[in-house]
């Protein structure tokens, strides 16, 4: 028989706390701090003195494996409209890497060697890199004495370490003048969404449980109206496929759009599940969940979203610029933060990570 999401988990804080025996819904809720503490280390590093240099030739956003990925996507979503420079995202360091470039990488795993040889060969010909790791293995051991290196000071699991990274790349593109972030404010808004996604608060009061709620049993299609959106859309299916095992459709949603098949899968799946229809029935519609996802503002997110609300009927629309008033890089991290902690509630309710959230039906 197959196993059953176990949503009453989700309004008992007592049997929340106890599945959640990694502590994940505390590491997450911990999002502010790790911004505070990047900033502080980047301040005794002196960041923006030592990255004083005039307009870089080009900004270089190493991609590697894990969140990095997600918030190199970000970043570049964030800077390319008003960057003077050219923004490359890359998995190592480019051939035409030079002294005039700068090099931003954010990664949790110290022995990943083929970032440390990347980072060891952009120092040596001259660029500025900074470096968002931990203080040992041949990361760090690259840009000793040559780079920045922003170490963690508030351990968390690498995959909850996204606001960490995205701190230091929004503090390295502050240095250079190249984007405008109050990273303080930024931290304090995410401690108000970890506020209201804590446990204690029941799913109709918690947007993080009420999302857990949306997507659960279905495929979530995360279709952005904006390119930030996009890439905090990235984020969220990273974030589910880490702690709830959930696979999720991420696109910009004319290109979603474009795909007929999945257009009217989405068109149909909106609908309520019938309680009484046999889980082990597998024919019929996929069963989905759209969610619109708005970072940004203005007249063409606004015609973005008038044409997907009337193609799609039954979609959720997500704007974080209904719910505070912020620009749109606390916009985007608030959003990501909400999906990690929709992520890590769905886990437990669905038994994925640790704790027992899901339960047998009982047999006749």
């Amino acid at each position: 028989m197959p196993t059953v999401l176990d949503d009453t988990l989700l309004d008992d804080p007592t049997r929340l706390a106890e599945a959640d025996s990694s502590g994940l819904l505390r590491a997450a809720a911990m999002a502010g701090a790790q911004v505070r503490a990047t900033a502080e280390a980047a301040a005794e590093l002196e960041l923006s003195e030592r990255l004083d240099m005039g307009r870089p030739r080009a900004v270089v956003l190493i991609d590697r494996p894990g969140v990095s990925r997600t918030l190199t996507r970000l970043l570049a979503a964030l800077l390319t409209p008003s960057c003077p420079v050219p923004v490359v995202v890359a998995e190592v360091v480019p051939s035409w890497i030079g002294a005039l470039d700068v090099v931003f990488a954010h990664t949790d795993d110290p022995g990943d060697r083929e970032l440390a040889a990347s980072l060891e060969r952009a120092a040596r010909y001259g660029a500025s890199v900074v470096l968002s790791a931990p203080p040992e293995g041949p990361v760090a051991a690259a840009v000793a004495g040559k780079g920045l290196l922003l170490a963690p000071r508030i351990p968390v699991p690498a995959e909850l370490a996204f606001p960490r990274g995205l701190a230091a790349g929004l503090l390295t593109a502050n240095a250079l003048g190249l984007l405008v972030s109050d990273v303080q404010v930024l931290a304090d808004q995410l401690d108000l969404e970890a506020e209201k996604d804590y446990l204690a608060r029941d799913s109709f009061a918690n947007p993080a449980k009420a999302l857990a709620l949306r997507v659960a049993d279905r495929v979530p299609l995360l279709w952005g109206l904006d390119p930030v959106a996009v890439a905090v859309g990235e984020h969220a299916a990273h974030a589910f496929a880490a702690h709830a095992a959930t696979v999720c459709d991420v696109e910009d949603y004319r290109q979603a759009l474009a795909r007929p098949a999945l257009r009217r899968a989405a068109q149909s799946g909106g609908r309520e599940r019938d309680i009484f229809a046999d889980p082990d029935d597998l024919s019929g519609d996929i069963p989905t969940r759209v969610l619109l996802l708005s970072v940004r503002t203005g007249p063409a997110t606004d015609a973005a979203r008038f044409q997907a609300e009337d193609l799609l009927p039954g979609a959720d629309v997500i704007a974080p610029a209904e719910e505070i008033e912020a620009d749109e890089i606390v916009r985007a991290a608030v959003l990501a933060l909400r999906f990690e902690l929709a992520a890590v509630y769905l886990g437990l309710a669905a038994g994925s990570i640790g704790g027992a959230g899901r339960f047998a039906p009982a047999r006749a």
